[in-house]
């Protein structure tokens, strides 16, 4: 059954989270926003220690640990799901709510981590999710999208030859829009998942994602992007020319070589996006959520509430479209707990992953522009906030798939056709 009251540990997290959003994250929101690619280092260090002393590691999903119970001879009383998306989404939300561009520079694994933990072995798990729990922090990054090959993964060019000389795989090409790509390869122990094709004329099925640690000779940062939003978190182009990496530093089964194999690697690649999707939402239901109470505390300010529990037609202007803002929110949010409550129970979830970041995009960016219309000259004016979670807003409705390819997503799921049916 799905839980709508976060567990205890969750609430407690929650509690601390909130504290981290409101004394470290707001105050600085403004200024990491007019200063791009400065790095918010004490946000950094101070969530690296809080992650490690509390035993959360690097924001990676963990399982619920069960006490023992006398009733069962010191065996936990009873086998619960794990918890470790959920409790994820609850931070994502808040440290959203707190700053959209700041949680971004969160120390762990970050979509890296999630790309190993999706296609990688057990092994692969143990040796390269081991650095994010270090002494200083470290940060994981995902590249896949190239110039040519955004939605259609199918386009990418990027290559990996594997030289039968050394057992090395040979990596080259160029990566665009890669998330945290500068601090995962050049102000870390960090690594970046890339994603490349061993058969070009395979298409998706041709995929592989290989770990290139940070230091790897041939590996380069060309390019910072400059963003509308989020410009607290770094967006790299990233070039490989001849960046060799160990034949174990392709995730999952090494049996990759052959045709048959090859399917598994687009589905990697999707398995990474169903667990990571619904935590995207998450972190817009945080934008949209901050942007919705800056709006109900300003009008306050002014002497106006809202009146709950009174027919619709009888409610100002004003009060239904606070009203309708917040069932916007809510309903986005219950989506956000189905699809990560389905990923913590191992059930398939890429219709309700979908589903999430559909929904979640598209109020995040209906909330914080109706917020910004609502106040006036105010919220078009760099003395609140709400402008920036405006611009902040709609990268979450465009990163780990647009919006309208996670509508065809969930399109093929309900209609039951192919991807290449319905394109």
């Amino acid at each position: 059954m799905i839980e709508f009251e976060p567990p205890k540990p969750i609430q407690m997290l929650s509690t601390a989270l909130e504290t981290v959003a409101v004394n470290m994250m707001r105050p600085k929101s403004r200024y990491f926003d007019e200063h791009e690619h400065e790095i918010p280092w004490d946000y950094i260090n101070f969530m690296h220690m809080a992650l490690r002393q509390t035993g959360a590691g690097s924001l990676a999903p963990t399982e619920r640990k069960e006490k023992p119970s006398e009733e069962t001879g010191g065996a936990p009383k009873e086998k619960r799901p794990p918890i470790g998306y959920q409790q994820l989404a609850y931070t994502l939300e808040i440290l959203s709510w707190g700053d959209c561009g700041m949680y971004l520079t969160t120390p762990g694994g970050g979509l890296g981590a999630a790309a190993i933990e999706a296609a990688g072995t057990p092994e692969q798990k143990e040796k390269f999710l081991a650095r994010f729990k270090g002494e200083k922090p470290a940060f994981g990054a995902m590249a896949m999208t190239e110039a040519q090959a955004g939605s259609d993964t199918s386009a990418i060019r990027t290559t990996a030859v594997l030289d039968p000389q050394t057992n090395e795989w040979v990596l080259n090409g160029e990566k665009i829009f890669v998330t945290a790509g500068h601090k995962s390869l050049c102000e870390s122990d960090g690594l970046v998942v890339v994603w490349a094709t061993i058969d070009p004329s395979a298409g998706r099925a041709g995929m592989r994602a290989f770990v290139v640690p940070a230091g790897t000779p041939g590996v380069k940062v060309t390019k910072l992007e400059h963003k509308m939003g989020i410009r607290a978190s770094d967006t790299a182009s990233i070039v490989l020319q001849d960046a060799r990496v160990p034949f174990d530093h392709l995730l999952g089964s090494a049996e990759v070589v052959k045709a048959t194999e090859t399917a598994k690697g687009f589905k990697g690649a999707m398995a990474t996006f169903d667990a990571t999707r619904p935590l995207v939402a998450a972190s817009a239901v945080g934008v949209a959520r901050a942007a919705l109470e800056e709006v109900k505390k300003m009008l306050e300010e002014q002497g106006v509430t809202i009146r709950y529990g009174i027919p619709r037609q009888k409610m100002t202007a004003i009060e239904r479209e606070i009203v309708d803002m917040e069932v916007l929110l809510r309903s986005a949010w219950l989506l956000v707990l189905k699809a990560v409550w389905m990923a913590d129970n191992k059930r398939p979830n890429s219709k309700e992953a979908s589903m999430a970041k559909v929904r979640a995009g598209d109020i995040v960016t209906k909330i914080t522009q109706r917020a910004v219309e609502l106040v006036g000259p105010l919220g078009f004016s760099q003395e609140y906030l709400l402008e920036k979670w405006f611009r902040d807003a709609k990268i979450s409705d465009i990163y780990e798939g647009t919006g309208q390819i996670n509508r065809l997503i969930v399109a093929r799921h309900i209609l039951g056709y192919t991807g290449r049916e319905l394109r």
